[in-house]
């Protein structure tokens, strides 16, 4: 067969994430930023022509990773906030620390952050950000040609927020509708910006009907964090006198635009009510364990109907941005949670880094799966190192073979060190294990002077 492409990914097996969880031996075609065919391998004829060649002989080709909440302004604090509880993390370490920002800060971490992620395979981020200078972080995505979504946090109340990141209810609107009329749908529709009141204790009755109100008429989706950990779960009863999904619902923050990180502390009765009002999920699981806000229960909101993604959340509280730590973090935590080696399949566990958490985005009908007619965000990751050894008869996949199933092999075996390629938009952003865009010598410096100099204006030991 002979098409008019631009790239081919060429003898991989191919995880496609398709209605049908097809997995196929195969080769992918990309012309443009859209998937054009998937054929059989070798049918596509490449003598010749100028379409670049992926070898993939050996990996497993997947759709590019959709991390459904992050925090890219927080990259720069690696290491700086270890071993705290939730609220003392947040008052004494991450709020003196994104105070201390300024715009050279800023973008150094947001820089660092994408690199991690895009090394990693992620192609699309669902990221919060801080109160101030939030233009760079989406300066930094669009050099980067990440896919994404980004949204300054919101913040006009709140015991223990710092004078720089206390705002006024007119100021976080405005600087936020200012920001979005400049950001969404910019760079040809890659990125989209999310209005991202941080939590309830932090946001006012008034900034958040409003947000839900500005959103909407925006075309915008919100972006939060509910029922992370015990403690803060007893601080919004103590002051608003039920739980904090239920007040946001009825303050209008509930529905398919809306996306809530965490959800540790909810029970299976708000689940339901979250679902039935198409409320969207980012399981986080590494940083619930590392602030000990204890094991969400995930099968229970899938059961329940909730759309569920995942997210690595932030350096400070993971300390990694890394998609396959969450994956295998996720599949894992699901069974020790249920008591049942079976409670989550990692096919599943899967579902919730690719399509469900493009669903939870609204972007599904673009990216999440390998179909023809999507966008070409596509991850090359290798299956033959020795953490993943031995394959059946060399290969990743050996129908109905024992140890063949390369879905598995991906969740539980394979690291961010086995990508070998990633293409957001058709263009590649890593080839060969390197970064495209930006030079990873120059990131680590950036970020190692900026973190320094963060830290001296912090007063952070």
């Amino acid at each position: 067969m002979t098409l008019d492409i631009d790239v081919v990914i060429r003898g991989g097996t191919v995880i496609t994430m398709d209605p049908a969880r097809r997995v196929l031996r195969g080769d992918v075609v990309v012309r443009g930023d859209r998937i054009v065919a998937i054929e059989p391998r070798g049918a596509i004829a490449t003598a010749g022509m100028q379409a670049r060649v992926v070898d993939a002989d050996g990996c497993v080709v997947v759709p590019g990773f959709v991390q459904a909440h992050v925090h890219l302004c927080q990259a720069l604090f690696r290491g700086m906030a270890d071993d705290l509880p939730l609220m003392d993390w947040l008052r004494r370490r991450i709020w003196p620390l994104e105070a201390a920002h300024d715009e050279a800060s800023l973008r150094a971490s947001a820089r660092l952050g994408l690199a991690e992620m895009m090394r990693a395979g992620t192609t699309t981020i669902l990221d919060i950000g801080t109160v101030h200078h939030e233009d760079v972080v989406f300066e930094a995505m669009a050099e980067s040609g990440m896919r994404g979504f980004s949204g300054k946090a919101m913040m006009d109340r709140g015991q223990g927020v710092p004078k720089g990141l206390r705002e006024t209810t007119r100021e976080s609107l405005r600087e936020s509708e200012r920001l979005c009329a400049k950001w969404h749908r910019a760079e040809g529709g890659r990125l989209g910006y999310a209005f991202g009141p941080r939590f309830i204790l932090s946001c006012s009755e008034g900034l958040l009907r409003d947000t839900a109100t500005l959103a909407r008429e925006r075309g915008a989706r919100i972006h939060s964090h509910a029922s992370e950990h015990k403690g803060e779960r007893d601080e919004v009863r103590k002051i608003l006198g039920k739980d904090d999904v239920d007040v946001l619902a009825g303050w209008g923050i509930a529905g398919p635009d809306v996306i809530l990180a965490h959800g540790v502390q909810l029970g299976r009765a708000q689940m339901k009510r979250m679902a039935e009002r198409g409320t969207r999920l980012a399981h986080c699981p590494s940083a619930n364990l590392k602030l000990a806000s204890g094991i969400a229960d995930v099968v229970a909101m899938r059961e329940a109907g909730l759309v569920v993604g995942i997210g690595a959340d932030g350096a400070p509280c993971n300390n990694r941005m890394d998609p396959f730590t969450e994956l295998r973090q996720a599949a894992l935590l699901a069974k020790v949670r249920r008591e049942d080696a079976a409670a989550l399949a990692p096919i599943d566990a899967l579902a919730m880094l690719t399509i469900d958490g493009a669903k939870a985005l609204g972007i599904d009908a673009d990216v999440g799966s390998i179909e023809v007619g999507k966008k070409a965000d596509l991850a090359v990751v290798r299956l033959d190192g020795l953490h993943c050894e031995p394959l059946p008869s060399g290969e990743p996949y050996e129908d109905g073979e024992a140890g063949g199933d390369p879905v598995a092999r991906l969740v539980y075996s394979a690291t961010a060190s086995d990508v070998t390629d990633v293409l957001v938009d058709g263009r590649a952003v890593v080839r060969g294990g390197v970064l495209r865009a930006m030079e990873e010598g120059a990131v680590r410096e950036e970020a190692r002077r900026e973190a320094w100099r963060l830290r001296k204006r912090a007063e952070i030991r």
